[in-house]
Order: C-alpha cells, then sequence, then structure tokens
C-alpha cells in the first residue's frame, strides 16, 4: 500500500497527489510514468510523474477527473492508500547537452510538461514555457512554471487569461527570434501536431509524449501502439516520447476517438446500472 501524504485540487477536475513511494522516487526521471491502482479491484492508471523527492521519498502526480477510475481515485483522501503503484516507467526525457529549449503545454498535459522545465532549469537550461488552455477557470501551475522557466507565455483559446489564441503563436515568435535546439510538446493530439507543423520548416528537433490508452505499460497489450517514421512503436516502452515530426497525428487521433467512443458506452451502461440498483434499493458493485 502507498499512503497518500498531500491532495490538491488545481481546478474543478484536475488533482495533484503526493504519494509516499521510495522505490519509484530514487530513480523517477523527467519523462517518465507510474502506473496506479486506487484499489484492489480498480484499473490501471498510467500517471506521469510531475515531481519526486529522493529524501523524501515521494513521488507527486497530477491527474484529470474523466471516468469510473479516476474517480475512484479521487474519493481517497490525505492518509488513505493507492493498493498499487509500478514505475518509473518509459523513457527519460533526453534533455542532456541542450542548451535553449521551448517547451510547449496543452491543458492538463501541462502537468508533464512541468517536470521537463524543471529538469531543464536544473541543468542550466535556457527554457521558453509556453502553456495552453481554453480558458481562465481551468489554468494550472502558472507560478510553477513562472519560476522556473527563462521566459514564459499564458495562452487561452477566449483570451480571459493571458494571449489570447493557441501556443502556436508565441511558439512562431520564439523561433523566428532566436536558433534553439529543441522543442517539446505535451498535450491534446491536435496541439501536438500543430507545433510540428509549426517547427518542420525551420528544423528544429521536435519531440511529442505521447499518451494514448494504455494498460500494462510493457508493451504486451498494444493499446498504446503508434506509427513513427512508418515503423509500429509502443509508447509505454518506446517511449512516451517520440520524433514529433516522424508520428502520424492522424492516425493516433482517429484510435483516440475510437477508443473515447467506446469509454463513453462503458460510462453509460456504468451510470445506467448503478441508477438501476439505486431505484431498486440495492447495492452496485
Amino acid at each position: 500500500m502507498y499512503r497518500i501524504l498531500k491532495k490538491q485540487k488545481l481546478n474543478a477536475s484536475v488533482v495533484r497527489m503526493e504519494i509516499e513511494a521510495p522505490l519509484a522516487a530514487k530513480h523517477a526521471r523527467a519523462g517518465q510514468f507510474v502506473i496506479l491502482r486506487a484499489d484492489a479491484r480498480g484499473e490501471r492508471i498510467p500517471l506521469t510523474i510531475a515531481a519526486s523527492d529522493k529524501a523524501r521519498g515521494t513521488v507527486t502526480v497530477i491527474y484529470q477527473i474523466v471516468g469510473g477510475a479516476t474517480m475512484s481515485l479521487d474519493r481517497l483522501e490525505a492518509g488513505e492508500c493507492v493498493a498499487d503503484l509500478t514505475g518509473p516507467l518509459g523513457r527519460p526525457s533526453a534533455i542532456e547537452g541542450l542548451k535553449r529549449v521551448v517547451v510547449v503545454g496543452g491543458g492538463v498535459g501541462c502537468a508533464i510538461a512541468l517536470p521537463l522545465v524543471r529538469a531543464l532549469h536544473e541543468q542550466g537550461s535556457y527554457v521558453v514555457a509556453i502553456a495552453g488552455f481554453r480558458t481562465a477557470e481551468i489554468v494550472i501551475l502558472e507560478e510553477e512554471f513562472s519560476a522556473l522557466a527563462d521566459e514564459f507565455y499564458l495562452t487561452t483559446d477566449d483570451g480571459t487569461r493571458g494571449e489570447h489564441g493557441n501556443v502556436c503563436m508565441p511558439l512562431a515568435r520564439c523561433i523566428e527570434g532566436g536558433k534553439f535546439d529543441a522543442v517539446f510538446t505535451i498535450g491534446p493530439l491536435p496541439m501536438m501536431k500543430f507545433v510540428a507543423k509549426t517547427t518542420e520548416p525551420y528544423k528544429i528537433p521536435t519531440i511529442a509524449s505521447m499518451n494514448p490508452i494504455m494498460i500494462d505499460g510493457t508493451g504486451m497489450c498494444g493499446c498504446c501502439r503508434l506509427t513513427v517514421g512508418g515503423e509500429r512503436k509502443f509508447a509505454c516502452v518506446d517511449g512516451p516520447e517520440f520524433d514529433a515530426h516522424l508520428i502520424d497525428f492522424d492516425e493516433a487521433i482517429a484510435r483516440s476517438r475510437t477508443y473515447r467512443a467506446f469509454e463513453a458506452a462503458a460510462r453509460a451502461r456504468h451510470c445506467n446500472l448503478y441508477q438501476r440498483s439505486e431505484n431498486e434499493g440495492g447495492r452496485y458493485e
């Protein structure tokens, strides 16, 4: 069992949780993730390590409440325990030797961008961080990015906070105004696709962190497969970071939509079963 030390709501649906996991904390590096289960009957949830503290033996994860598994996780409070936690998994971010870097995060993907910005800052790189959200109400981690990045740009689609527009606008200005060794992007698939299109004419190495549906985290289930440079890859073991200019984003988006349709149907069935049990005065298991 892994004890929860802290729990903090970042917005209406996004939560930060610090968990005791000494072995994971000892080996964790930026870009890696863990898989956890809220309870012994729960689903496996892959979550990027937002921070780790080797001295305290803790890892911090940030999750969005979007379905049954994350709802179960969110029922737990500080002092209680998650049943299982495995990791770190995946390949760490390849940042050694990078001097000037842009990191672009979108929505809850900013939780994945933050540890990368922190790692780059700690190795002495010049870091430009760009964070994009739909509206001011869902902005997260603004203070943390401001404290770590040499330059920080915040955008919202509706202009209620920061710059009115999308992340590609400040990104284009940055790469036109200076030389960068790499661009990293983490967020919704369409956003990462257009970040890659923005950087491609400049021939700037661009890395996308891919977070498709994942079950076992070992490459056995095949759910997280992607096409990168015409080859089949698995995000859990080959990634989660890949050359964004080689990723077949259209295929990844189509697969994501298929899974979301199945998820919506399953969630509707779950809610119907729960409501039927409540109406009959029974207990839903």
